[in-house]
């Protein structure tokens, strides 16, 4: 596939596991910009380059689709994380053949994700812009910086060109389980809240709040427990907001995210944290409220369809009364049973987020052809997972999973619940580590991968289309 105008066209070239840019023009100053070998070819001039930086760059100057864009406008989305740089060619073709009328985030990775892999923003931006040009892609993409919880990790995304930005105050989230009193109100940061606790009693005690299903009437404690649970969340929120909108040379939108948290979010705190952020002068287009259980790591949903769906009506319903963001699904890999309820429920207006499924097809490949490698990554993963777990909603057993895969079906393990999740949440300390000769598994993970790019891309496009499909259906996609 290659990408063109009418003077420059683009190509990622493959010899094995070896990949460069191929650029060919009608005039050598059009290939000024760019690093690599440059010589004439009949009546025009070729460049053969590596996949640098400088070359990224210089491609989103000669294409502007490779620039990425706002996707607010856009009612449906679906970020689709990579965790490897090579998973961006399917991953556009799941986009082109099954996600009609949904906008992609193609660039998206959390900073929780890049520090795991040694990763840099920057270079989340150039895999993607390289996986693009593989894809022949021109019809746009999103870039999620993903789960940002400081000024630093907002800095890193400004740089390499991110234009979304997903603020997580989660850790200022407040443990209320055990209740609340107006004496722990009181504690709260007033002065940086700019209000008193007085003035929020009066805002909010005795309000109706109509949720589309049914009314909340909202009593002296719901305020006292929202403000206590989730006050230095706001100030949190705003902080990472100014700096991001403060310091933005491009134009950004923002998504604010507390769902990586272990206490659902009611109806009345959604309302309460969109009202305070509204007042202290926040806009963004998407949020992530903590749902009702049932969300875990690389499992379909594991919880009540039902009591999702009014869920959902009802935070889409509150989000409608600040204007209509989207409401945002993490953890939304492989939740298939409910995609269609997600769309309806709110009505299109909705941000799916997937991330290690890519990873896991990128495992299958590696099982197929090289099962000692696989092997080197399952017992790592499998060592680790009791450390891992912590950072993520999952229920895996290592313990039901096995130590030796001798006879072991691996695409049936890896396809298994435990094993999956195991797998999905043990790719930091597995691509990190070595094998039993001390090489890099991330390097010949990516080695296996890339020289199988052609079926790792047909697992990826099948696997993401999978996800796509039923958004498309949605209203976004009429």
């Amino acid at each position: 596939m290659t990408l063109r105008t009418d003077s420059l066209e683009a190509s990622i070239r493959y010899e094995g596991p070896t990949r460069s840019l191929q650029l060919t023009t009608t005039a050598a100053d059009g290939l000024a910009a760019f690093e690599g070998q440059a010589s004439a070819a009949g009546d025009g001039h070729v460049l053969t380059g590596p996949l640098s930086t400088a070359n990224a760059k210089a491609l989103q100057a000669a294409f502007p689709t490779l620039r990425p864009q706002l996707i607010g406008g856009h009612r449906t989305s679906v970020g689709t994380g990579d965790r490897t740089g090579l998973a961006t060619p399917g991953q556009a073709r799941a986009f082109g053949a099954q996600g009609s009328g949904v906008m992609p985030v193609l660039a998206q990775q959390s900073i929780r994700e890049m520090d795991r892999l040694g990763r840099t923003a920057q270079e989340v931006m150039d895999d993607t812009v390289f996986g693009l040009v593989e894809a022949g892609w021109d019809s746009g993409f999103g870039a999620d910086c993903d789960h940002i919880k400081t000024t630093e990790g907002i800095d890193r995304g400004l740089e390499a060109g991110f234009v979304m930005f997903t603020l997580d105050p989660g850790d200022m989230v407040a443990d209320v389980t055990g209740g609340v009193t107006e004496a722990d109100a009181e504690t709260l940061p007033w002065d940086q809240l700019e209000d008193t606790l007085e003035d929020a009693k009066k805002r909010y005690v005795g309000m109706t709040l109509d949720v589309g299903h049914s009314q909340v009437e909202v009593t002296e404690q719901d305020v006292l427990t929202a403000v206590v649970k989730y006050g230095r969340a706001v100030v949190e929120s705003m902080c990472l907001y100014r700096h991001a909108t403060e310091n933005a040379t491009q134009e950004i939108e923002i998504e604010f995210a507390v769902d990586e948290t272990k206490w659902l979010t009611t109806f009345f705190e959604h309302y309460y944290l969109a009202s305070e952020l509204t007042r202290l002068g926040a806009s963004w287009f998407s949020f992530a409220p903590r749902y009702v259980d049932g969300f875990e790591k690389g499992l379909d949903f594991l919880g009540d369809t039902e009591e999702l769906r009014l869920n959902l009506e009802a935070h889409h319903a509150i989000s409608e009364q600040f204007g209509g963001y989207k409401i945002s699904l993490h953890s939304g890999s492989d939740k298939f049973s409910i995609y269609p309820l997600c769309v309806e429920a709110t009505q299109g207006l909705v941000h799916l987020k997937t991330s290690g499924t890519s990873y896991l097809c990128g495992v299958e490949v590696v099982a197929a052809h090289d099962p000692e490698l696989f092997a080197s990554i399952w017992d790592i993963s499998r060592a680790s997972y009791v450390k891992a777990r912590a950072s993520y909603q999952v229920s895996a057993h290592e313990d039901r999973t096995p130590t030796s895969l001798a006879g072991v079906d691996l695409v049936d393990l890896i396809r298994s619940a435990d094993a999956r999740q195991i797998l999905h949440v043990g790719y930091g300390d597995s691509l990190g580590g070595t094998d039993a000769s001390g090489a890099s598994i991330h390097d010949r993970f990516l080695a296996v991968v890339a020289a199988h790019q052609a079926e790792h891309t047909d697992v990826v496009a099948a696997h993401i289309g999978q996800h796509l499909a039923p958004f498309a259906a949605g209203p976004a996609g009429h």
